[in-house]
C-alpha cells in the first residue's frame, strides 16, 4: 500500500504541474449558489449550467427566495438543463429544509447535505470542498474512469471508489485531486478512447500501452 500511495501522490503532482488552472468549473458565489449549480449539473454540462444560473439567481437570489418560489416557474427558468422539473422541485425542497432546519445557511457536513433533495455524495463533496474548503473527494464519471485506468481502484461503486482514493491520497489533496482528474478526463483520458500520446501521466498508467482501454 505504501508503494501504491507513493505512486499515486507522484502521479497527482505531475497532474498538478500539467493542469495548474484546474478548478471548479461551476460559476458561483458562496455555498448556496454552488449547491444549486451542482444539483443542476447532474446529467448536464457545466457550460450549460453556467448559462442558466445567472438568470436563476437574478430572480431567486438566495435561499429564502427559492424557498418561496413556485416550482413550475423555477422549472421554466431551468428548462434547458434537462430533468428540469425534478431539479426545480429539488431546489425548492432543499431551500425549504435549509430555511427550516439550518437557519437559512447551507449545512457544512456531508451527513446533513445528503439529506437534502437532489443531493448525493458527489454533490455534497463538491460543496464541502469548494464552498467550505473542507477535504472532500468528488467521484464523478471522469474520476471513476481515470482511477480505474490508473489502477487506483478496482471498484465500480462511486462510494467504494471514494474510499479507495481517500486511502491513497493525502487528505489535504482530496479536493484538488478531483479537479485534476476531471480536467484530465475532459482533455485527454476520454471515453471510450483516451489520447494516451498526449497524456501527461502516460508513462505511469498501467493501461496506457494498450491505448484502447475501457
Amino acid at each position: 500500500m505504501a508503494v501504491a500511495r507513493q505512486h499515486a501522490r507522484e502521479t497527482l503532482a505531475l497532474l498538478a504541474a500539467a493542469y495548474p488552472e484546474a478548478h471548479c468549473a461551476l460559476v458561483h458565489t458562496g455555498p448556496w449558489q454552488l449547491l444549486v449549480a451542482t444539483i443542476l449539473s447532474a446529467q448536464c454540462t457545466d457550460v450549460r449550467v453556467n448559462q442558466v444560473t445567472p438568470v436563476l439567481f437574478a430572480r431567486w437570489p438566495d435561499v429564502a427566495a427559492m424557498a418561496a418560489a413556485d416550482p413550475e416557474e423555477v422549472a421554466a427558468t431551468i428548462r434547458s438543463v434537462g430533468f428540469f422539473r425534478t431539479k426545480a422541485a429539488n431546489l425548492v425542497g432543499a431551500a425549504h429544509i435549509i430555511e427550516q432546519r439550518h437557519g437559512g445557511q447551507v449545512p457544512a457536513t456531508l451527513e446533513q447535505l445528503v439529506r437534502l433533495p437532489g443531493v448525493g455524495r458527489k454533490t455534497a463533496n463538491v460543496v464541502l470542498g469548494n464552498a467550505f474548503g473542507r477535504p472532500a473527494m468528488v467521484v464523478d464519471t471522469h474520476v471513476k474512469r481515470i482511477a480505474f485506468r490508473l489502477g487506483w481502484t478496482r471498484q465500480t461503486d462511486p462510494e467504494a471508489i471514494e474510499v479507495d482514493l481517500c486511502r491513497l491520497l493525502p487528505r489535504s489533496r482530496w479536493t484538488l485531486a478531483g479537479h485534476l482528474l476531471i480536467q484530465l478526463g475532459r482533455t485527454r483520458c476520454k471515453a471510450p478512447v483516451p489520447e494516451c500520446s498526449a497524456c501527461p501521466v502516460a508513462d505511469r498508467c498501467p493501461r496506457c500501452g494498450v491505448g484502447r482501454s475501457k
